[in-house]
């Protein structure tokens, strides 16, 4: 249980430390000339494969049959579980354990609106078997994490559009 915690937490601290590094760097210096150990592209891709087998081991493809399009939805969000710092890992009394996926599809009326769709329920928050609990809330977060690659890599994109002039025709 606690491995699994302090696992996740080693990972957010290592990709803290790089974020920082990253910007620290100047113009001609790259992150990928730093230890291979610590390239990002591998994190990254230890992530993915760990999500899979999450995916996998929590049945999730059940819900959500392509493991690609889990990384469609703009959000993820555990009930039952605290994932705040103050609340970390610890069960709401009488809540269910539940792995819910938010999505936003259009209205009657055209507008935008958010929609729950549960990608896996686990029963009762004090039944939960500890390792069940610690697989779920590492699947979650690392899902977050792919999620903030895939946001990094398109507000990078925008930058990146930002270096040839935006023109108004009128």
């Amino acid at each position: 249980m606690v491995g699994s915690i302090d696992r996740i937490k080693e990972l957010t601290q290592k990709l803290d430390d790089r974020i920082a590094l990253k910007h620290s760097l100047g113009e001609d210096e790259n992150i990928d000339d730093l230890s291979p150990n610590e390239n990002l592209r591998d994190i990254r891709k230890e992530n993915i494969r760990i999500v899979n087998d999450l995916y996998m081991k929590l049945d999730i493809y059940t819900k959500s049959p392509d493991f690609g399009e889990i990384f469609l939805y703009k959000a993820m969000n555990l009930s039952g579980v605290g994932l705040k710092e103050e609340d970390f890992g610890e069960v709401r009394e009488g809540k269910y354990i539940q792995i819910i996926a938010i999505t936003y599809e259009p209205d009657k009326n055209g507008k935008k609106k958010a929609k729950n769709i549960s990608l896996g329920y686990f029963g009762k928050a004090q039944t939960l078997d500890p390792e069940l609990k610690n697989d779920i809330i590492e699947f979650v977060l690392r899902w977050r994490y792919e999620k903030a690659f895939q946001t990094l890599g398109h507000y990078k994109d925008l930058i990146a559009r930002l270096d040839a002039p935006i023109t108004i025709e009128l």
